[in-house]
């Protein structure tokens, strides 16, 4: 009869410690990847790409396309870095590879909604991102290379 209510308290302290954890800001972010391992900086890198196309996707529907173009930069560069980082580590190639895909498809659902002048500024973006997943995929199957 208790057995429920004590895992139902459970799940409950879980879930509001899982809340409670202070979400990092994008500078806490950026400082991270600076001084992490190569291991712990590609997903640390990943995730500052994800939230820097959030950013540049709200703020190209904003009309601030200026703003915009700097945070697609972030996105092009920090994935450039998650890339260098899973590369150089041989771990997270695939979580990596996996994650800029999601982010060049968004840009794909991005480019549709964007004002006609922003399009090729996100194209290259989507460009650039189709040749980091390329390196990964790459380095992950190898090409003869062993």
């Amino acid at each position: 009869m208790h057995k429920p209510f004590i895992i139902l308290g459970l799940l409950l302290v879980t879930s509001l410690a899982a809340w409670s954890r202070k979400e990092e800001t994008l500078e806490e972010l950026k400082a991270r990847a600076e001084s992490a391992n190569v291991d712990e900086r590609a997903g640390v890198s990943v995730r500052i790409a994800e939230l820097q196309l959030q950013v540049a996707d709200k703020l190209f529907v904003e009309g601030k396309s200026e703003e915009a173009r700097a945070a697609l930069e972030d996105v092009v560069n920090y994935s450039e870095k998650a890339r260098d980082a899973a590369t150089k580590s041989g771990k997270k190639l695939k979580p990596t590879e996996i994650a800029v895909r999601k982010m060049a498809h968004k840009l794909r659902d991005v480019k549709h909604s964007v004002a006609f002048e922003d399009q090729p500024k996100v194209q290259e973006a989507i460009e650039h991102l189709e040749r980091v997943r390329t390196d990964l995929l790459t380095k992950m199957f190898g090409r003869g290379e062993k």
